[in-house]
């Protein structure tokens, strides 16, 4: 299991328990029982306990099924959907299936679908057979739909089914609500822990107490387990240390000093590409304790210094996206609670005013140190906009052999600064000579050959076809800026999955992720 996750084949498991009031204490629970039938027989007490006792009922009873549901539509908008998972619910039995089913449907918003997947025999009611009775095929294409990252069926309804051997990384949380132990436990939990972008763990959200004691509840080889099964609780206590660690980073920098001024001085401090990768592996472990986090209440307070050391992690990203280690994209969550609804674009973009000014540019060369962090800021930035454009890869690398050589000492600071407005004078006239419908061509070029390259016998598309779709819907829903928005952002996803899922290439994550990366370059 260790090895597995080491080796990225699996993820690691949390787990969090839910409703301690609405639990149900099988040992009180038969305490009282006894006490209530003392005065009846064996035979009485049996009868009773048939028909009224039954741990089943008191799972299924109206009250607790409404509050569970409640509670994991909830925890499912909040946790999950914005990270673009799924959610399997597992029931006590088929009648419970039914009744999360109603109740979900009925507080879930639009747009989020729900399916029971479950055995309905010669015995079940003819509404189950007819709503739930599915052949082979199309449960297979039910299940199909639900690995799909764009179709809208997020929540599957089980009791039986999917526990083993049901693979979907589309699946991150299971939400427990039936008794499971040992090797049964271990197998339906571990539906959750397969890998997919931007997925860090499985998580188990258990209603039941199951995992109150997990070596109880996995009764073998439980330090092992313990290990990679563990509360999500434990998280909070490793937030606190890792803040810690991402801001010692930079001492003495005031963090409310807002916008461009208070971004120069983080710059300053990690002024090398080894601080630079140093912060960025510490900021890489914050984020992953954050994205699984939130929107706990324990973030609150550490809201305003998150927000700020996302924004320099964002700034001293290498304009190719890779320094010695790869930088990684920003979780869903991460990027929410920066943008909110616009980003704010702390780097002031007076690049053209700047070389265009001899007597600016004399006034810095007269003081180089102050200014060299600023220029280079502000090249990066621009040049972080183009991407893989080979124009400006080329200034990239450029930018990345003069930054090598002023650490090395071979390049004294006039000598940077002189070079660094060089190179800004060349970005701007690159940028000048390529209009914006020439800079869409090279998209829909870069988009051509992406679909000739992934195209096979088993994808029999025609790539012009797919490429003009995705051309079209792109232009009608993208808007200036629109990759400094949430909004912008998640529109444009959800035209490129509409035109994708049209000729059936929708559920390559890879594919997707490539086209996307095209798309915010080019448009």
């Amino acid at each position: 299991f260790e090895e597995s996750i080491r080796d990225n084949v699996t993820l690691p498991l949390r787990f969090e328990t839910r409703l301690d009031d609405l639990r149900i204490d099988r040992a009180t629970l038969d305490a009282e029982f006894a006490e209530l039938t003392k005065h009846l027989s064996d035979d009485e007490r049996a009868e009773v306990s048939k028909r009224a006792g039954r741990f089943a009922l008191l799972v299924k009873a109206p009250a607790r099924v409404s509050a569970v549901c409640e509670d994991i539509a909830r925890h499912f908008q909040d946790k999950v959907a914005p990270e673009g998972f799924g959610a399997q619910v597992v029931t006590i039995d088929q009648e419970a299936c039914v009744l999360t089913k109603e109740a979900l449907d009925a507080i879930l918003p639009d747009g989020v679908e729900t399916a029971v997947v479950m055995h309905v025999g010669q015995g079940a009611p003819q509404d189950w057979k007819d709503r739930f009775g599915r052949s082979k095929d199309e449960e297979e294409s039910l299940l199909d739909r639900f690995r799909d990252p764009a179709d809208p069926l997020k929540i599957l309804i089980v009791t039986a089914k999917l526990l083993t051997g049901f693979d979907a990384p589309t699946l991150q949380c299971m939400y427990l609500d039936k008794l499971l132990r040992d090797h049964t436990l271990l197998q339906a939990i571990c539906r959750t822990n397969r890998p997919a972008p931007n997925k860090s763990h499985g998580l188990i959200v258990d209603y039941l107490g199951i995992f109150d004691d997990v070596a109880q509840a996995l009764a073998f080889d439980d330090q092992s387990i313990t290990k990679v099964v563990a509360n999500i609780d434990g998280l909070k206590d490793e937030l606190a240390p890792m803040m810690a660690a991402c801001l010692a980073h930079f001492p003495g920098v005031d963090r409310s000093i807002a916008g461009w001024e208070g971004l120069l001085a983080a710059q300053q401090c990690v002024p090398t590409n080894e601080k630079r990768d140093a912060f960025a592996q510490d900021f890489s472990q914050l984020t992953t304790l954050w994205e699984a986090l939130s929107p706990d209440p324990a973030l609150t307070p550490l809201e305003d210094d998150y927000r700020w050391l996302a924004a320099v992690y964002e700034s001293l990203k290498p304009p190719s996206g890779n320094g010695k280690l790869l930088w990684h994209a920003l979780g869903a969550k991460t990027i929410e609670l920066i943008h909110e609804n616009v980003t704010v674009q702390a780097v002031r973009d007076d690049i053209e005013a700047l070389v265009l000014d001899d007597e600016v540019i004399a006034e810095m060369l007269a003081d180089p140190e102050p200014h060299i962090v600023e220029v280079e800021i502000k090249v990066s930035t621009r040049l972080r906009r183009h991407g893989n454009d080979p124009e400006f890869v080329a200034l990239s690398e450029r930018l990345e052999n003069l930054r090598a050589k002023h650490e090395a000492g071979q390049l004294q600071s006039i000598e940077f600064l002189k070079h660094l407005i060089d190179l800004a004078k060349d970005v701007v006239e690159a940028e000048h000579e390529t209009p914006p419908e020439v800079e869409q061509d090279r998209g829909k070029a870069a988009l051509t050959e992406l679909f000739e390259e992934v195209k096979n016998r088993e994808t029999p598309v025609i790539v012009e076809r797919v490429v003009n779709d995705i051309d079209d819907i792109v232009r009608q829903v993208r808007f200036d800026g629109w990759q400094q928005t949430a909004a912008g952002e998640r529109e444009v996803k959800q035209a490129l999955r509409r035109s994708l899922l049209r000729y059936k290439l929708h559920t390559d994550q890879d594919l997707f992720d490539r086209a996307y990366a095209y798309i915010k370059q080019y448009y």
